[in-house]
């Protein structure tokens, strides 16, 4: 945050201008998808699904089931759902005993309160015993615009050095839809980012057969001038800027990466090895620690050497305000990846 930025805080706050003649609020907690479907609590309807299928699975709440959608679980199965206030220690606590014994527990809460608050309980209670709890977290990265309470921009940073910690970072409602059974299936614990409410479906507009695969990067998109290697909503950003730049005669391909940790380094170096290619990562996430880092630090290991550059949210605590203004401040919108990217070409 800025000193600029500091003082603006304690200013009064009035709507955010969009520059389209139009206002948003300083809180929306939605993306921007124009053109695509949305399915409205994917990852509620894929828990209820499952469970009914799976009569291990339960559902846990810090008090945020109906901003994690796990209101939809709740409502469908009551007396396997488990409210735990807001305690985000208890929240871990309580899921760590119950996969003890033998339940699959699905925890809930914002990306911020998992990886600040509770994150001993997570290391020693989950992740030291390699139980199978999955813990799913909603507002990950700049999702919010309630500021840096609430802006988790370094979690992925904080887990990847979790031993035993699988990580996902889904794109889209295709991926929250494939990932639950996914991480249920998975003999160990998960942190999964989730997009909530009514969330775009992405990757099978552009890719009709994709299937989220646990620990598998795949190809959304050919390109011969420059490779986006992307993960999270940053792979829809990708997209549409892949889009916009075949306008300008630039040819991107998108390589999406939902799972961050195990890193499918194979598949990253095979694209990025390619020649003649600038590879570009994306990711809703802090410059350290994240996707850009442990990209380049496969490919350099390898030692295999492209013009290498990274799009992603500086190392600072960031403003609050509305999605649009903030992505486009710091430069996740559609616009300024494909600005970015054609600077660097």
């Amino acid at each position: 945050m800025t000193l600029a930025s500091m003082k603006r805080k304690y200013e009064p706050r009035t709507p955010a201008a969009r520059g389209d003649g139009l206002t948003t609020s300083a809180m929306i907690a939605s993306l921007a998808a124009e053109g695509y479907d949305t399915v409205a609590a994917p990852f509620g309807h894929a828990l209820v699904d499952l469970a009914r299928k799976n009569e291990r699975i339960v559902g846990l709440s810090a008090d945020l089931s109906k901003y994690t959608d796990l209101h939809v679980f709740a409502q469908a199965m009551p007396d396997r759902f488990y409210q735990m206030g807001m305690a985000e220690q208890v929240l871990i606590s309580a899921a760590a005993g119950l996969a003890r014994e033998g339940f699959l527990p699905f925890a809930t809460t914002y990306a911020v309160f998992a990886s600040r608050r509770a994150y001993d309980f997570i290391a020693m209670a989950v992740a030291e015993e390699n139980l199978p709890v999955k813990i799913v977290c909603a507002l990950p990265g700049l999702t919010t615009g309630y500021g840096p309470s609430h802006q988790a921009t370094e979690d992925l940073a904080i887990f990847r050095g979790l031993p035993n910690m699988t990580i996902i970072d889904p794109c889209c409602a295709d991926d929250i839809a494939g990932m639950v059974p996914a991480m249920a299936a998975h003999d160990g614990p998960v942190y999964a980012r989730l997009l909530r409410g009514k969330v775009p479906r992405v990757l099978t507009r552009h890719k009709p057969d994709y299937k989220f695969q646990l620990g598998k990067a795949q190809l959304i998109r050919e390109g011969g001038d420059v490779l986006i290697v992307s993960t999270g909503f940053m792979t829809m950003r990708a997209l549409d800027a892949a889009e916009a730049l075949a306008a300008d005669k630039v040819d991107a391909a998108v390589l999406h990466v939902p799972t961050v940790k195990p890193l499918d380094t194979a598949t990253i170096l095979a694209e990025a090895g390619k020649g003649g290619r600038l590879v570009v990562t994306a990711e809703n996430h802090s410059i350290v620690g994240g996707l850009g880092e442990a990209v380049a630090a496969t490919l350099m290991r390898s030692g295999v050497t492209p013009r290498f550059r990274m799009i992603a949210l500086p190392d600072a605590f960031l403003e609050a305000g509305a999605l649009p203004t903030l992505h486009d401040m710091y430069g996740l919108s559609v616009a300024k990846v494909a600005e970015r990217i054609r600077g660097w070409l």
